[in-house]
């Protein structure tokens, strides 16, 4: 199997892809949107869209501070804009709406929404906590399922590779959300949190339905070694040990292989719902879809190319240091 015999390199790929994510996000972050960080959005829809200039011109005799302005498309199709602000008042909620609806034809204010500071605050210690809570219990779950499997590596190590493919899987759609907040104004809100618990849940079962046939596969090529050992007081015990047919390496090829068509199924076939649902779906869906998409496709990569040769990778580590230390 081409990402076994090749491991190193798609390790060095990976290892890459997580350093550079985590620098692009370290240097550029996250464009927070009013989900986290409180304040007000306006969206209005036209069946013409006036000029941005005409608006902004009205807008900055209101003394609203900041405030950023762009183009949108509402659920039934319309051209409108999206306007993000601080928290208003009542009076600075009518005056807004005024403006935003004085020009173009068929003006409409389609949604408001406001949050206030705190609120924010609580969505973003719940959102780091929630991610973290699953992961949690992804590393117990896959110790559990593997725990009849400890050789040649442990059932943890599965567990500590299925959140490391995911840390992978999850920093790759975070950092092209902060190329697209820093260069197209695109904002994190609670969609893209929702998002990458999706994506948590989809690379997690692609990784363990690999993983699974490994196990299946160790299972079928090992045969039983036991032996009587002493321990204390003069008793004995027996002791079972395992010694695999075939290589290690060879098993998690195979395995790979065998589940190579369905993964990559699976994740053409999401990609394409995906992908509709972008280019076809409402505006507020698009940056859902678009965090899914990106996460699916680092989600495919790891499961096939990164899970697997760093579990022979750290396999064929632990047999050196064995074979060193005896």
């Amino acid at each position: 199997m081409f990402a076994i015999r090749y491991k190193n390199i798609f390790i060095g790929i990976g290892l890459f892809v997580i350093v550079g994510s985590l620098l692009i996000v370290g240097m550029l972050g996250l464009r927070l949107g009013i989900d986290f960080t409180g304040g007000a959005l306006t969206e209005s829809s036209y069946v013409e869209r006036p000029a941005k200039e005409v608006f902004e011109t009205k807008l900055d005799t209101l003394n609203l501070g900041g405030y950023s302005l762009r183009a949108s498309n509402d659920d039934a199709g319309r051209d409108g804009y999206i306007l993000r602000t601080k928290d208003l008042t009542e009076n600075e909620r009518v005056a807004v709406s005024k403006v935003m609806t004085s020009e173009g034809t068929d003006a409409e204010i389609t949604r408001f929404t406001s949050i206030g500071p705190v609120i924010g605050e609580e969505l973003k210690d719940k959102a780091v906590w929630a991610i973290l809570a699953v992961s949690l219990v992804i590393i117990l779950f896959v110790a559990f399922a593997f725990r009849g499997v400890s050789y040649p590596v442990g059932s943890w190590m599965y567990g500590g590779i299925t959140i490391f493919a995911l840390l992978h899987d999850v920093l790759v759609p975070t950092a092209a959300m902060s190329l697209l907040g820093y260069f197209l104004g695109m904002e994190v809100d609670v969609l893209f949190v929702m998002a990458l618990l999706a994506v948590l849940g989809y690379s997690v079962n692609d990784t363990i339905v690999v993983f699974d046939r490994v196990r299946e596969n160790l299972m079928q090529f090992r045969q039983e070694k036991k032996t009587i050992v002493k321990v204390s007081g003069g008793m004995e015990r027996e002791e079972v040990t395992y010694v695999l047919t075939k290589p290690f390496a060879d098993i998690v090829g195979m395995s790979v292989s065998e589940t190579l068509v369905r993964s990559i199924n699976t994740s053409f076939t999401t990609m394409l719902a995906l992908t509709a649902l972008y280019f076809f779906g409402g505006a507020v869906t698009q940056t859902f879809a678009l965090v899914l998409l990106v996460g699916v496709i680092a989600g495919t990569y790891s499961s096939i190319c990164l899970a697997n040769p760093l579990l022979v990778y750290l396999a064929e580590r632990k047999n050196i240091k064995t074979t060193f230390s005896q």
